[in-house]
């Protein structure tokens, strides 16, 4: 990068830091640091809510989604609006009237102590693991463009994150989140359109759909029926979408305290209904545009270079060992291919003949064909390196193709998306400890009021401090996961389809009570990490969206069961 780059994403981050550390101040206890002493508008609820869930996966690793596989993610999120009705309707209205600090805090009025152990405890695995794999995103820039080390570059990027959010707790990540989405929304506009502007002179945005779609990237709707019927691996399509997304969705704004705790925060039940609903309404349009990113970064390629393989420093590695010959064999099929491919992209424009969408199409088949045969290579060139390079499709188009400062501004933009959700995350995983374990087991009643709050103030720190350890630790043995969005939704699905089980029981089963649901719970558990075993070595098949189905009425149905049994 220029020093001009450099100059504009140190300046950036500094600045985000000290904004954050400006804005923290706030009453020093549980519900300053927690929940900015429930003072927040409708709006800055809608933003950290966006702020939490848009991490630097979204826009690292979406666009890279859509160039492989196409648009078709994006019905991922169709199950989102209902479920922002429904946790208007039943979970908000709740939780506010109990002021509880963590959704968990009410299984234990509803049911018992150790089915709120259970559940936060759930919910504390699975998020510090999303999160580190959330550090790690960022991580692979710097270790990308600078060939640093990317343990060093995990500790360096977690280091960073955790002084403004240790320091200024919800108050901080919430106004920090509201700058940050500004600043991403500018620059991933002036990406795509600079992806555009830098098409042939022929070729504007409608053509540009069109060869994308031609080649299979416009794929937005899917209905995941074959000549076989219906395709349960298909990871995502309409149906899964609404109904495994609609289960996701429910579980992750209405029981993961890193979103529940978002709209805590808010003055009152109306502003909490009105960010989550506004939500609701544009987190598919938002996804959409980020998707249709990496569906016009596809045509773009097709008219400039493209890189056989997007990671260029495990390329530059396997290209100084002897397998050189064989990598650069394949690279020069792959560049005559292209050849071809922008030849019939032009005429496919000029005739809008099947002859030549035919002939894109077929093209695409053979690409694809060689860079799995060079990743074949690579692996064997550079054991253990992460040939899937899904994450650096739209870093490497950066780096490559944008003007000296607005590499540096899209490379802040990504470290910015970055921190908003894991700032929010670690706040999440400390008040869920502090409030669900350290308040409840190891309160020191015999203190003041005063003293209890300044205790507890400082042992919120702490934890934030120890969370963001533990997730620098986990971001180190992240590497080789494949897509990241992908990655971090299937972790979250093995979990999240019992906790909205849990839920689901206390706010509409109540003659289920708290042994039965811990139980089922347990073998509900046991039973969506089988269903997922089972399809990792093929014995079954079975997209991880329907975990999250699975796993909530596996917990109902149990609970029931163990509740009859019982009587």
């Amino acid at each position: 990068m220029s020093k001009l780059d450099w100059s504009i994403l140190i300046i950036t981050l500094v600045g985000i830091i000290l904004y954050g550390i400006y804005k923290s101040r706030t009453t020093k206890n549980l519900e300053g640091y927690f929940l900015s002493n429930r003072s927040m508008p409708w709006y800055m609820v809608l933003l950290s809510i966006m702020g939490t869930q848009a991490s630097a996966i979204t826009f690292l690793s979406a666009p890279g989604q859509a160039f492989t596989d196409g648009m078709r993610f994006v019905q991922y999120y169709f199950g989102l609006p209902l479920a922002m009705i429904v946790i208007s309707i039943s979970f908000v209205p709740l939780f506010n009237k109990l002021k509880v600090f963590t959704a968990y805090e009410f299984l234990e009025q509803r049911f018992d102590a150790k089915t709120r152990v259970l559940t936060s405890s759930l919910f504390l695995v699975s998020r510090a693991l999303s999160t580190g794999i959330s550090i790690y995103a960022p991580s692979i820039i710097l270790s990308s463009l600078m060939g640093w080390d990317i343990f060093y570059t995990n500790i360096v990027m977690g280091g960073l994150l955790i002084v403004y959010t240790v320091t200024g707790g919800a108050k901080a990540v919430a106004y920090t989140q509201q700058l940050q989405l500004l600043i991403i929304f500018i620059g991933m506009f002036i990406a795509g359109y600079l992806i555009v502007h830098h098409l042939p002179e022929n070729i504007g945005f409608n053509e540009a759909l069109k060869i994308s779609g031609a080649s299979g990237k416009l794929n937005v709707i899917t209905t995941g029926f074959t000549q076989k019927g219906f395709d349960w691996k298909d990871k995502y399509n309409i149906i899964s979408g609404i109904i495994g997304g609609f289960f996701l969705a429910l579980s992750y704004f209405g029981t993961d305290q890193s979103q529940v705790g978002r709209y805590l925060t808010a003055q009152n039940n109306t502003q909490s209904r009105m960010g989550l609903l506004v939500n609701g309404l544009v987190k598919v349009p938002m996804q959409f545009a980020i998707l249709l990113i990496g569906a016009l970064l596809f045509t773009f390629y097709q008219f400039h270079p493209s890189p056989i393989f997007f990671n260029k420093a495990v390329e530059e590695k396997a290209l100084q060992t002897p397998y050189k010959d064989s990598l650069l064999a394949i690279k020069y099929q792959f560049d005559d291919q292209q050849m071809n491919q922008q030849a019939n992209s032009q005429l496919y424009i000029i005739q809008q003949s099947n002859q030549y969408k035919d002939s894109i199409q077929l093209g695409a088949i053979q690409m694809n064909q060689l860079k799995k045969e060079y990743k074949t290579i690579l692996e064997k060139a550079v054991p253990g390196a992460d040939t899937n390079d899904t994450n650096y499709i739209f870093l490497r188009f950066v780096v490559d193709f944008l003007p000296k400062g607005l590499v540096g501004l899209l490379i802040a933009i990504i470290f910015l998306a970055a921190w908003g959700s894991i700032a929010a995350a670690l706040n999440a995983l400390a008040s869920s400890t502090m409030v669900d374990f350290h308040c409840r087991y190891f309160t020191n009643n015999a203190l003041s009021p005063e003293a209890l709050d300044a205790a507890q103030f400082r042992y919120s720190k702490l934890y934030t401090f120890a969370w963001g350890v533990f997730c620098v630790i986990t971001a180190e043995i992240a590497t080789g996961m494949g897509s990241l969005i992908e990655a971090v939704n299937v972790l979250g699905s093995l979990f999240y389809g019992v906790i909205l089980g849990i839920f689901i029981i206390a706010f509409y089963c109540k003659k289920i009570q708290g042994n039965a649901v811990f139980n089922a719970a347990i073998v509900g558990e046991l039973f969506v990490i089988s269903l997922f075993l089972l399809d990792k070595y093929h014995v079954i098949g079975l997209g991880f969206l329907w975990l999250n189905v699975a796993g909530a009425l596996a917990v109902v149905f149990l609970g029931w069961c163990f509740s009859f049994f019982k009587r």
